[in-house]
């Protein structure tokens, strides 16, 4: 009774905390600002390309994630720094007006390609599978308990299936507001989306610091 007290308070500790770096809820009105231009179905299909990306990229790097990293010398500090980096171009887009991922030319914004890496990049990573996301998951399947990778994997496919549901039924969410309070929401979501992408910088740079010192026994 005890080990399956324990195991149900671990499957809620681990789906919490991916659901909450995930944060779902908190993803709404971003998507809605940087898929403003299409229609409800071609949002449905770049939800659904987002949600695909963000469970393929969070189950691969829960499996083989620290492996990709060593293989490639890569740091948790530095993904964070890049994914800082690409966030900070989607959200100065966001406060000037310009939609994300759309095409300069009318010929260009027929093209089914710009959709298609729309819903992977930035929406899928790092918007859904952030630095933040990829981290915990390889944290909590650092041992490679069976067991352990099993809940793992549920909590990451749970999480998004929920997400998945909340981004397809955006529109509803934000037809009330009209034109004007769809703009206003564009631009807070561009300031608050800076603010995000500062703070991954601001947490890469921190991390690697912070291993620079205790490798020099500051």
């Amino acid at each position: 009774m005890s080990e399956l007290v324990i195991d149900l308070m671990y499957v809620i500790t681990v789906f919490t905390a991916i659901f909450a770096i995930v944060d779902p809820m908190g993803n709404i009105p971003i998507f809605y600002t940087i898929t403003q231009r299409f229609n409800r179905e071609e949002r449905i299909k770049i939800a659904k390309r987002a949600v695909i990306a963000a469970i393929i990229t969070l189950l691969v790097f829960a499996l083989i994630g620290q492996y990709i990293f060593t293989l490639f010398s890569i740091t948790i500090p530095a993904f964070r720094i890049a994914g800082g980096l690409l966030l900070f171009r989607v959200a100065f887009n966001m406060l000037y007006g310009v939609t994300p991922g759309t095409k300069s030319t009318e010929k260009e914004k027929e093209e089914t390609l710009e959709k298609e890496m729309l819903g992977v990049v930035p929406l899928g990573i790092p918007l859904l599978a952030g630095p933040g996301a990829i981290s915990t998951v390889m944290l909590y399947n650092a041992k490679g308990n069976f067991s352990n990778t099993i809940v793992i994997f549920l909590s990451i496919l749970a999480t998004l299936l929920i997400t998945y549901v909340l981004l397809r039924n955006v529109d509803r969410i934000f037809n009330r507001l009209g034109q004007v309070g769809s703009l206003a929401i564009s631009r807070i979501m561009g300031i608050i989306l800076v603010a995000i992408a500062v703070q991954f910088l601001i947490n890469g740079v921190h991390q690697l610091v912070f291993e620079w010192a205790a490798e020099l026994g500051v």
